[in-house]
């Protein structure tokens, strides 16, 4: 289990985990170990679900499907809007979360377990890292867009 930074805006809690990175746009990048290839698996940020609402659909892109950094890599469908997410990272997409398609809540539920959305086969994980956010980045990053949003000074 990851350590967590926290924060509280408002009414509202937000947690980031520390063994990963971010996009600006509140995607998370988890360097899974043991691949043969370096290989990526991504979700939605506790941010991100918590400001969409809860989720009635998730899918991403097919398996197979190459994706460049800032290219669609799925979609989150809310009782708000329709999220598109966008992939932090350059590569070809191997695996996607099966579980999305039953029970798309879990996004909700686990943002940063059982609800990750797709893995990523990443051809330079040094490289694609250096365009993504450290955890204490990104929260201060989603600190100021949430007191930006509420108002707070």
């Amino acid at each position: 289990m990851p350590d967590f930074l926290v924060t509280t805006i408002d009414k509202f809690t937000f947690r980031v985990p520390t063994d990963r990175f971010y996009s600006p746009e509140g995607v998370w990048v988890l360097w899974l170990p043991g691949a043969p290839v370096v290989r990526v698996r991504v979700g939605v940020t506790d941010f991100v679900q918590q400001h969409g609402g809860d989720v009635a659909f998730a899918t991403a892109m097919p398996v197979g499907t190459t994706v460049q950094a800032g290219d669609e890599v799925g979609t989150v469908e809310t009782i708000k809007a329709t999220l598109q997410l966008l992939s932090p990272v350059d590569g070809r997409i191997v695996a996607v979360n099966p579980a999305l398609k039953a029970a798309p809540e879990v996004i909700n539920q686990d943002p940063y377990g059982e609800g990750w959305l797709a893995e990523i086969e990443v051809a330079d994980g040094d490289a694609q890292a250096a365009g993504l956010l450290d955890p204490q980045a990104y929260l201060a990053h989603m600190k100021a867009a949430a007191e930006e949003e509420v108002g707070t000074p």
